[in-house]
């Protein structure tokens, strides 16, 4: 059973209505200061109040209103058709096209669209909608601020027993990730307890890497894939090659067997242009270069020994540091070695020697870095010793630019990808030197001491404006120049190409005159050779000269002995005559003696 009860109460009883409204103040009580109460209150003296200097702000979070996009597709069938007509009768289609072709109204109809589409048809002949008329125009910025560059973050390594980062990869899609491969070039002087793992960074995380890379031998050289963003190639201090899927983990996809890798550990490697996008190939000092495919890594599909007399020789090869392959030249790549040469080859050659076209000498040591210029491929970098040269195809013999001898010497470098006169190199010192050769040649534009290790490795962001140099002790420094060196300048590649075809022509001349004169030379020596020997022709032969040396000698020899025994016969002639004299003398002195006797007798 429900019990309900109901209270009621009249309206009368709820009170007066409130009405609000706006209205001036009204003051209703004024309650004056008392006198007398002032001696119970005790002044604060001094006073002390604390305050914040600084400007208040609030957080607020707003959430914008999120749009879905989403991708359909649209099949176009044919349609129009009248609907007691079937479309895939062809006979009848054909029949109903020809009643409607008779109407007087769709004849009129198609006249009237005729006349438009005829003046459509002629605006699109006569002008390119899809024409971009200030493409040939760029865009200058032009700023007076300072060359700068200032660090954004720093990357070290996180294990105990610090490593060298000996190669740097930026992620090429976004840029926001960066792989750094981590060993010990030092001669059998790894520890026992020294990690192997290589790491992919964030670089808005500098705390802790976003993937570990786990290989078997401590990596030299990390490339990621130019194709597939999530595949990494890498080539190990053991001499093998293995490759990383970001996407199934730290731990390698495939690796290159020990029999048929390197020797020496693979400095460097890189990605091939291919339709698969799989193709790659390493550098080693073993002095081979060798070409893989990563699907099927058990053995290289090609193979090229260093030798310098071509004839395939790997004793005699050159020890590979780096490497060179611009992708607008499918079948040429160059070889930078640890003898200071830099070995031009050509893949799709027939013969193994016929590979190795030809080679650049210049510099005293390893060369570390050999690049091609982004705008002008024929021109090319080197880094190595205590210099960075500047060289063209066209000039074997010497290069074309070079930087003065620096005090630390230079263990890597690389071009600026959106400026064709700015390259970038790093020192034993740990100093940045960033070069712009339209504004000077003789010394670096900026020169920035990063740290106080030796740097050892450096690579640049696609945009030209972050830049992250890897250090010996591991630590790997972020950088962000400035605007004016990584903004294309006015007419600066017009200026470049200028200044590359003129130093060009000035060592073609002056490789010219060395020629001449060392010809003149030559052929002087030849001349005096031929007087020389024309002035001799009645003169003997070397071997005859000897004969009659030796002749004469002997010679001398016999005629001595022959002085010796004459002047033994003129003593013994001598001695005898003294004898002779010696008895006479005796015997006139007995006669005289005896008459002497004789006389005294008869007395």
């Amino acid at each position: 059973m429900e019990i309900v009860y109901v209270y009621t109460k009249k309206r009368s009883e709820f009170g007066r209505q409130c009405n609000f409204s706006d209205r001036p103040a009204e003051l209703h009580v004024d309650i004056l200061p008392d006198p007398s109460l002032a001696a119970n209150f005790i002044v604060r003296d001094p006073c002390d109040v604390a305050i914040q200097c600084a400007q208040d702000t609030s957080e607020h979070e707003v959430n914008t209103e999120r749009f879905e996009s989403e991708s359909k597709g649209i099949n176009h069938v044919e349609g129009g058709w009248h609907k007691d007509l079937n479309p895939e009768d062809m006979e009848a289609t054909i029949r109903y096209r020809k009643k409607v072709e008779k109407d007087e109204h769709y004849q009129n109809t198609i006249l009237q669209i005729a006349s438009l589409m005829e003046h459509c048809i002629k605006q699109n002949n006569a002008i390119d909608i899809y024409q971009e008329y200030f493409e040939a125009e760029e865009v200058f910025e032009e700023s007076d601020e300072p060359p700068l560059a200032k660090t954004i973050n720093v990357f070290r390594d996180p294990n105990e027993v610090k490593r060298t980062a000996t190669s740097l990869s930026w992620h090429p899609d976004d840029n926001r990730k960066l792989a750094v491969a981590y060993s010990s070039l030092e001669f059998q002087k790894a520890p026992k307890n020294m990690s192997f793992d290589s790491y992919i960074w964030d670089i808005e995380n500098p705390n802790k890497p976003e993937m570990t890379l786990k290989p078997v031998s401590p990596l030299v050289c990390l490339e990621f894939n130019p194709k597939d963003s999530h595949i990494l190639i890498g080539g190990g201090y053991n001499g093998q090659i293995a490759y990383w899927d970001t996407r199934k983990g730290s731990q390698h996809v495939e690796m290159s067997a020990v029999e048929h890798s390197h020797r020496d550990p693979v400095y460097k490697v890189v990605w091939l242009q291919s339709k698969t996008g799989m193709d790659t190939f390493s550098a080693s000092t073993d002095g081979q270069v060798l070409w893989w495919d990563i699907r099927k890594m058990n053995e290289p599909t090609e193979r090229l020994v260093l030798d310098p007399s071509k004839k395939g020789n790997l004793d005699n090869a050159l020890g590979a540091i780096s490497l060179e392959f611009e992708t607008t030249m499918p079948t040429k790549f160059m070889v930078g070695t640890e003898q200071g040469l830099v070995v031009s080859c050509n893949r799709k050659a027939k013969t193994p020697a016929e590979k190795i076209v030809c080679t650049y000498g210049g510099h005293h040591g390893p060369i570390y870095t050999l690049q091609r210029n982004p705008f002008f491929p024929k021109n090319f970098l080197t880094v190595g010793d205590w210099t960075a040269r500047i060289w063209s195809e066209d000039i074997k013999e010497s290069s074309i630019m070079s930087t003065k001898y620096h005090m630390a010497y230079l263990l890597d470098g690389c071009w600026s990808p959106v400026r064709p006169s700015v390259f970038f190199t790093v020192k034993m010192d740990g100093t940045l030197d960033t070069w712009d050769i339209l504004f000077k040649q003789n010394n670096p534009t900026l020169s920035v001491k990063v740290c106080d290790d030796a740097l050892y490795s450096i690579r640049v962001q696609e945009n030209g404006r972050f830049l992250g140099c890897g250090s010996q002790l591991g630590t790997v420094t972020m950088l962000e120049i400035s605007a004016g060196l990584c903004t294309l300048q006015k007419n600066e590649k017009a200026l470049v190409s200028e200044m590359f075809e003129r130093e060009t022509k000035r060592e073609k001349i002056l490789e010219a005159r060395h020629r001449e004169m060392r010809l003149k030379e030559r052929s002087r020596s030849e001349q005096i050779r031929e007087d020389e020997v024309k002035e001799g022709d009645g003169e003997e032969t070397a071997e005859e000269l000897i004969a009659r040396a030796e002749k004469e000698f002997f010679e001398i020899l016999e005629a001595e002995k022959k002085n010796e025994s004459n002047q033994e016969k003129e003593n013994d002639k001598e001695k005898d005559v003294c004898d002779e004299k010696n008895i006479q003398k005796h015997e006139t002195n007995g006669v005289t003696s005896y008459g002497r006797r004789k006389s005294v007798m008869l007395n």
